[in-house]
């Protein structure tokens, strides 16, 4: 059965293509939209807010990007948290293996849990099943 909208913030345009057809092929998600900076999806939630539609369920979060990278965009979200009428489930996505990038996901409530690119099927069913 299918559930919500997600959303992949990920500066790298072939990594989002091969994240989304893992997702079409989950077939657990009703809605896939990308972004390739923290900034553009910050701004889309803020527009999302504004007008009332639909925000994502789950966030898939790189870290590092240009113009906003994944902590700066956990903190703008912080910002705007209050005018949220859900709570967004957001995994960070990296190929970063340093300890303290984990770590550091763990002083964030919104951030659910850390996946090692590339994400595969099985991140993506247990990610569904959990939200």
């Amino acid at each position: 059965m299918k559930k919500g909208s997600i959303w992949v913030v990920d500066d790298d345009t072939i990594y989002q293509t091969i994240v989304e057809k893992i997702i079409e092929k989950s077939d657990s998600f009703t809605t896939i939209d990308s972004f390739n900076n923290g900034n553009l999806a910050i701004n889309s939630l803020k527009i999302s807010i504004e007008e009332n539609k639909i925000l994502p369920d789950i966030i898939l979060l790189d870290i590092n990007m240009p113009l906003m990278n994944g902590w700066e965009f956990m903190n703008e979200l912080s910002l705007i948290k209050s005018q949220l009428n859900k709570k967004i489930a957001i995994y960070i996505v990296s190929s970063s293996i340093a300890k303290e990038d984990k770590e550091k996901s763990k002083t964030y409530s919104n951030i659910l849990g850390y996946l090692s690119k590339p994400v595969v099927m099985t991140d993506l069913l247990m990610i569904s099943s959990l939200n």
